[in-house]
């Protein structure tokens, strides 16, 4: 077993198996940075989008209803 260690970590021997699996992690990680960058453009435009959403809302006028005015005000749900 402290074969393997010394070995693995002796700066004289090459281990091509390890730059395989360097290059494997480094591109991991690149894959991983541009996740991220679209994680937060993403984010981005769905604050944006809500906050468009908030203000289209905001902007449309209730409609009133004036019951008193069509006699409606003695309207009643059955008997009583």
């Amino acid at each position: 077993m402290f074969n393997f260690v010394k070995k693995l970590f002796d700066e004289d021997i090459k281990h091509p198996e390890n730059d395989n699996l360097f290059d494997f992690i480094l591109r991991i990680k690149v894959r991983m940075d541009k996740l991220e960058q679209e994680n937060v453009e993403l984010t981005n435009a769905l604050y944006e989008l809500e906050n468009r959403l908030e203000a289209k809302i905001d902007s449309i006028h209730p409609v009133v209803y004036n019951l008193e005015n069509k006699g409606l005000s003695n309207y009643t749900l059955g008997d009583s």
